[in-house]
């Protein structure tokens, strides 16, 4: 096989080979899906609708929660449907929407992870320039910004991704379609174009990182020195369920994108990808509405 044009069909990883439990797996993943949908959708209804959360911190979780629909909308279905019909094919074409579309959704997200934490910031460290400096103006540059990137760095990956020849089969041992899987079906030699982006995205991921514990070395050290124990717990608050989704994206997405090839084998990949690409998007509205009695 020269190269991907070559290759009809390809064959995605089955969660397994037993007929109830692949029924068991349907069930599991719709329940999952519906609760994502739910959730992510209130937080939708109430940002849009709301007078009172019309505000930069509820402008980012409206785009946030949007990603997260997206992000589910794009692993799940797929799986959703050999699980129920037990097929593992996918035509090699058809693998490339849910790449573009995954990985522009996931790097976006993480955009919003670091602009979130600057917006806290802000709020904490300078709130009196924190309308001047985060107006509708600032916001929506911000957020167009986070779009943009994810769609050109999505662009880039899935472009080089399918450029690539495969010469070792057509099995994917994922349940989706993965920019790694397809890397392992190249050849070795093939593919550096795609390290040189992944190591730039990774630069570019880890100045990202090194920004937001920066933004909350001063966030806590401004937070300790409020005299009002009442007021310092808001201010945490306020921190800890946007600490707690960034450290599930980022734990997750770094373990599966970063790990040796080692202690690579389908089913740790498997339980990887579930946890960076299904179960955020279930968890993370139920994250934000625990301390937030306006959502």
């Amino acid at each position: 096989m020269s190269n991907g044009s070559s290759i009809p069909q390809c064959l995605l990883l089955p969660l397994t080979d037993t007929r109830v439990l692949q029924l068991w797996h349907f069930w599991l993943f719709r329940g999952i899906s519906l609760a994502a949908l739910l959730g992510n959708s209130l937080i939708n209804t109430s940002t849009a609708c709301d007078q009172h959360p019309h505000t930069p911190r509820y402008f980012f979780l409206l785009s946030l929660s949007l990603l997260d629909l997206g992000c589910i909308s794009t692993t799940v279905p797929k799986s959703k449907a050999n699980s129920l019909w037990d097929s593992r094919d996918i035509s090699y074409t058809a693998c490339a929407a849910p790449i573009f579309f995954l990985h522009f959704f996931l790097v976006a997200e993480f955009y919003f992870l670091t602009i979130m934490s600057y917006d806290r910031y802000m709020a904490i460290c300078k709130p009196l320039h924190y309308g001047s400096l985060l107006g509708s103006r600032a916001c929506v540059h911000m957020a167009a910004a986070a779009w943009g990137a994810g769609f050109l760095t999505a662009l880039l990956h899935t472009a080089n991704t399918f450029s690539l020849p495969l010469c070792r089969g057509n099995a994917v041992e994922q349940f989706f379609c993965e920019i790694p899987q397809f890397l392992k079906l190249s050849r070795s030699h093939s593919y550096l174009r795609e390290v040189g982006l992944f190591v730039i995205a990774v630069c570019v991921t880890f100045g990202c990182f090194v920004f937001i514990v920066g933004s909350y070395v001063q966030i806590f050290r401004a937070v300790l020195r409020i005299p009002s124990e009442q007021r310092c717990h808001k201010a945490f608050s306020t921190c800890l369920p946007h600490l707690a989704m960034l450290s599930l994206f980022v734990s997750t997405s770094a373990f599966a994108y970063l790990k040796p090839p080692t202690i690579s084998s389908p089913p740790l990949d498997l339980v990887v990808s579930v946890l960076y690409s299904v179960v955020p998007p279930a968890v993370n509205p139920l994250i934000c509405s625990l301390r937030n009695q306006e959502l």
